[in-house]
């Protein structure tokens, strides 16, 4: 690769002009004097990538994206397949952006997969997936990398509320109070808390939520909010602050989440900005701000404190009705949505194609001894005789190379590429079909991409 052209792309992406650093991408790209080394192409489809999404040109980069994901040398998977979803999310594609941002959290050699699993669960609450955005936010709020889960935990809020689970949101409402956090999120932090306090009969502190939300004067309550609101403060004069029975909402909740953008614009990191241990990536900025502690480090916070510190870290109303609960009841509670949390999860992943044996690891065990695997890997419906037939012209490879594999919940095609003795190539298509939670092979037939 040309270096000295890298560097002057490289150098006109950190003075923001986009234009001349993805025409010296490309030209890199396109340069026969100085051929590619592996994973060159892939750092240069995704630099170009990352140069069009600054241009406001998603189509186009979506098609670079796709062109690194292509190069198996590239080792940046998981942070081309987070632009990847972003810019689909862009689109308004969100489906096929969570597609990417699978892949993304699938990669072990991705080191922030919160950003990833944020922006699956933004995706998931436009397409609304409540439950599985739920799982989505949790994950981005547990992990350790996350410096901080705040917008994490305030959008599992929001999905607990249109989960109708109030209760549930008010407590990942009040745990984000411990952080710091800029004056807006502030603010919509704690409408949306009044809002919670609303479906829970807590009138008394829906008035004191609603009231720290519009102290500044510079936030203004939503319609849905302002009618929960005045619905509070008239419970509250008529001597009913605390109602046991829940009250329905009479108008619906702002159910938008905190990371996305209403006009569908792209406001992320392009991840791998200055991949291969250059320097970090730009980042958009955040539609909320940076958001920095106030007194607690980083990993420091509610997932792994103690109940003391958890104490400590309580104010007001939600200390003192945290006392008065029952201990037991909140330990059932906690452990029938870890259970419903769990099993949410699993449904999710079923039907987007995971499953156990994995659809690589048939294929792999197929193809490291073809003939002893005729009798385990194949579909019942095949037949044993098929079964002989369509292992014969596959060379035996210990190690085949994955080419890709398209997932759906019942059906699967992995495309594969063995090495013969000689040292040349043979590509094949295997068919799976699912096989309680695993996979058995279907068919297998040869693969030829120039014909497809």
């Amino acid at each position: 690769m040309n270096n000295d052209l890298f560097q002057q792309a490289r150098a006109a992406y950190a003075a923001k002009d986009y234009a001349n650093a993805l025409q010296a991408f490309t030209q890199c790209l396109q340069d026969g004097s100085h051929p590619l080394a592996p994973g060159e192409m892939g750092l240069l489809y995704h630099q170009i990538g990352n140069c069009l999404v600054k241009l406001k040109d998603c189509n186009e980069a979506i098609h670079a994206y796709t062109q690194a994901t292509a190069d198996a040398s590239y080792d940046a998977c998981g942070a081309v397949n987070y632009n990847l979803g972003m810019a689909y999310a862009a689109l308004h594609d969100y489906e096929d952006a969570v597609k990417h941002f699978e892949i993304a959290v699938s990669d072990a050699k991705y080191d922030t997969p919160y950003k990833a699993y944020s922006g699956m669960g933004n995706a998931l609450l436009k397409l609304g997936k409540s439950a599985e955005a739920g799982v989505a936010f949790r994950e981005a709020a547990l992990d350790e990398g996350n410096p901080d889960p705040t917008k994490a935990l305030l959008n599992l809020g929001v999905c607990f509320m249109a989960l109708d689970r109030p209760a549930d949101a008010v407590a990942s409402y009040e745990s984000t109070l411990q952080f710091g956090m800029q004056p807006d999120t502030k603010n919509k932090l704690y409408a949306n808390l009044g809002q919670a306090y609303v479906a829970c009969g807590q009138m008394q502190k829906a008035v004191n939520a609603f009231e720290q939300s519009i102290a500044d004067k510079t936030y203004y309550l939503s319609d849905s909010a302002s009618v929960d609101y005045q619905r509070a403060i008239a419970a509250v004069a008529q001597g009913t602050s605390e109602i046991t029975q829940v009250i329905p909402a009479v108008a619906a909740a702002d159910m938008s989440g905190l990371d996305v953008a209403a006009d569908g614009a792209p406001m992320y990191t392009d991840e791998g900005a200055y991949a291969y241990g250059q320097q970090d990536p730009y980042y958009y900025a955040d539609a909320y701000g940076e958001q920095a502690y106030s007194g607690t480090e980083a990993g420091d916070h509610f997932f792994n404190a103690s109940d003391e510190e958890l104490e400590k870290w309580s104010k007001g109303l939600a200390k003192q009705d945290r006392k008065r609960r029952n201990v037991g009841l909140k330990v059932l509670v906690a452990i029938v949505l870890v259970v419903l949390v769990a099993f949410g999860a699993a449904v999710f992943l079923y039907t987007q194609g995971w499953g156990y044996p994995t659809q690589d690891t048939v294929v792999k065990e197929l193809f490291a001894d073809p003939d002893a695997a005729a009798s385990t890997v194949f579909a019942k419906e095949v037949g044993t005789d098929k079964a002989k037939t369509m292992v014969e012209p596959i060379v035996a490879d210990a190690n085949p190379s994955i080419n890709g594999v398209d997932k759906s919940m019942s059906d699967s095609t992995v495309y594969v590429t063995a090495k013969t003795a000689e040292g040349g190539d043979v590509q094949y298509k295997v068919s799976l079909v699912r096989d309680m939670i695993g996979w058995k092979v279907s068919n297998v037939e040869l693969y030829f991409p120039s014909q497809n």
